[in-house]
């Protein structure tokens, strides 16, 4: 599929989306559109899956009837190894297309008394979860549609309405060709992406909650992969939609598992789904809903990549029984209640393999915060010796915060032991309407200026640590890279000259005035 073809696609879908802007606010019906696409590719895999199940045979799943013994016994043998492979099982009448089918709209636009479709789709997506139950996947597809709720009022006040609305979408999503037979084409994980981004970039504050932005994610899976081209893992505390973690595997050849836990829940359903879209199998995941700080789920796994983009500054308990917690005990000091960045990132430094790549995004105020903070950025640098690269980015390019940001970058087993790279790379942008935006050029500068060390003059320093240690440990970014712009030099000769040549044309100005005054027989102003 090309370029302008995936275009195509994605101005479909977010067209189907609109159909649903008028009726309800951003979140609700991004829950719902994307609930639906979900629903759809669960169903063409599992079409695809029991056709080839069958290929020998010359038969279509959508074919069988579940009222025929002979066939109902083929749909159960289906269902069984459905399960194994991706994780669930549908029986063809509980395909996307036959219940879109079952709700067409006639010629005046309005669905038939007869096509009342809601309790079959709220069935269906039940027995979806249902069919997981006591297997492998049961965790990954539990309550995974909980977010979809086909009763609203926001669909429509009547039955009748919602149902109307709901046929109306899935006959629109039911038009559309997916190609998953392509194996090439990860045509629908991009347009779940793109969704994803353009509800981000709608919902003002609250996008931060389960979005970052592709052009950080880029640099951010640029800079773990530097060095690798196959992860045995990758992990992201606050994972979000996913978007980062699967922003990872784009810039390697493999990636064996991916781990991620999420506080929200609806944003913890949207992970699994977007995992579950990009074809990642069920085995190859383990996303957790809980809050990472105060009741980790993966707390004795170590990971070869580990990235986010955690909540500024956010609120944490600092309960004093974590200095005996390990990710946290051996700094002596906790990150202050009111601003857990570091907190998250002595999570993540927990986390790190050995051999592992670490990169987060945090607000400027880790650079230089003293107290507690200070302390532990102290031990990071001096006892640990793990931080590889200091990156300022600009200002204004996350959605619900005009902040400037920074990327910190660590490392266990670090190339330059002795030295710290800093970037300056806060005025590479692009302006764009309200946001600012980074464009490819800003990030292969940023990439590459990492990967080779260089010291360019007003963007970036190699930074011994001694220096570091001389400024107390104070990573503000000015201290190392400098940026001033001298002014050019006055002329003052050159000015003097203006000046005198100014002079003589306003007594050559003030001699015409008096002259036009004595013509017109007045008085000069003068």
């Amino acid at each position: 599929m090309s370029e302008e073809q995936k275009r195509i696609l994605q101005q479909q879908l977010w067209n189907i989306a609109n159909t649903l802007r008028g009726k309800m606010n951003a979140d609700e019906f991004r829950d719902y559109i994307l609930g639906f696409i979900f629903y759809k590719y669960l169903s063409e895999k599992m079409h695809l899956y029991a056709n080839d199940l069958m290929s020998e045979d010359g038969i279509d799943y959508t074919t069988l009837n579940e009222s025929d013994a002979d066939d109902a016994a083929m749909i159960a043998e289906i269902a069984g190894e459905a399960v194994k492979k991706l994780g669930f099982t549908l029986k063809p009448a509980e395909l996307f297309s036959s219940v879109a089918q079952r709700g067409q709209v006639d010629a005046a636009g309005d669905a038939a008394l007869d096509h009342f479709i809601l309790d079959d789709l709220g069935r269906i997506l039940r027995n979806i979860e249902r069919s997981t139950m006591g297997t492998d996947s049961e965790d990954d597809f539990n309550q995974l549609f909980e977010d979809l709720d086909l009763t609203s009022s926001k669909l429509g006040k009547t039955e009748a309405q919602k149902n109307e609305l709901v046929a109306r979408v899935l006959s629109h999503l039911d038009a559309i060709d997916f190609r998953l037979g392509e194996t090439d084409a990860d045509v629908l994980g991009d347009a779940y992406e793109y969704l994803i981004g353009e509800f981000a970039s709608g919902a003002g504050k609250k996008a931060g909650e389960f979005y970052t932005p592709q052009t950080v994610s880029t640099i951010l899976a640029q800079l773990v992969t530097a060095d690798k081209t196959i992860l045995k893992s990758v992990y992201d505390p606050t994972c979000g939609s996913g978007s980062l973690l699967l922003r990872v595997a784009k810039e390697v050849q493999e990636v064996a598992h991916f781990y991620g836990q999420e506080l929200n829940r609806t944003t913890y359903n949207l992970a699994r789904m977007n995992m579950i879209l990009h074809d990642v199998n069920y085995r190859r995941f383990d996303i957790a809903q809980e809050d990472s700080l105060e009741r980790p789920q993966h707390i004795d796994a170590r990971f070869e990549a580990i990235v986010a983009n955690p909540p500024f500054s956010a609120h944490w308990s600092a309960n004093p029984l974590f200095l005996t917690d390990d990710r946290f005990s051996q700094y002596g000091k906790l990150a202050p209640k009111t601003k857990a960045d570091f907190a998250f990132v002595l999570h993540m430094v927990h986390h790190l393999a050995d051999n592992g790549n670490m990169a987060v995004v945090l607000p400027h105020g880790v650079l230089f915060r003293g107290a507690a903070e200070g302390h532990i950025r102290k031990h990071l640098i001096a006892e640990r010796n793990i931080l590889d690269a200091v990156i300022g980015l600009p200002a204004n390019i996350f959605y619900g915060t005009s902040i400037p940001t920074c990327i910190l970058v660590f490392k266990k087993c670090r190339t330059r032991p002795d030295k710290v790279l800093f970037i300056d790379a806060s005025q590479g942008f692009s302006k764009e309407k309200n946001q600012n935006v980074l464009l490819p050029e800003h990030i292969s500068k940023i990439i590459g200026t990492y990967k080779h060390w260089i010291s360019q003059d007003k963007y970036s320093a190699v930074v011994p640590l001694s220096e570091i240690r001389e400024n107390d440990y104070n990573l503000n970014i000015p201290r190392y890279v400098d940026t001033f712009e001298e002014e050019e030099p006055v002329d003052l000769a050159a000015v003097v000259a203006d000046l005198k040549a100014l002079e003589g044309e306003m007594i050559e100005t003030d001699k015409a005035i008096a002259g036009f005054c004595e013509e017109l027989g007045i008085g000069r102003p003068f």
